[in-house]
């Protein structure tokens, strides 16, 4: 699972964008500003009846300031990434 559902600058994170856009998930913002330092990205690739899908996620950073739950009141109701 990817850290930054619960990383306090999850919403302005230039990053998590990326992210976002590899997923083609709908943005938290369009105008991150704030680039972390060191984040470290796990890819994970796999086939499906001969389509080729890959996972991004946040694995580590030395700017994660935890902060529960933050992705989630960000976007109530809706399911959080994994």
């Amino acid at each position: 699972m990817c850290i930054c559902v619960n990383c306090h600058y999850v919403d302005r994170c230039l990053t998590y964008h990326a992210v976002e856009t590899q997923h083609q998930e709908r943005h938290l913002t369009e105008t991150p500003d704030f680039d972390p330092i060191e984040p470290r990205i796990n890819v994970n690739i796999r086939t499906r009846d001969h389509e080729i899908q890959m996972e991004w996620d946040v694995v580590d950073c030395k700017s994660f300031k935890q902060e529960i739950g933050k992705w989630a009141r960000l976007r109530p109701g809706e399911l959080i990434p994994t």
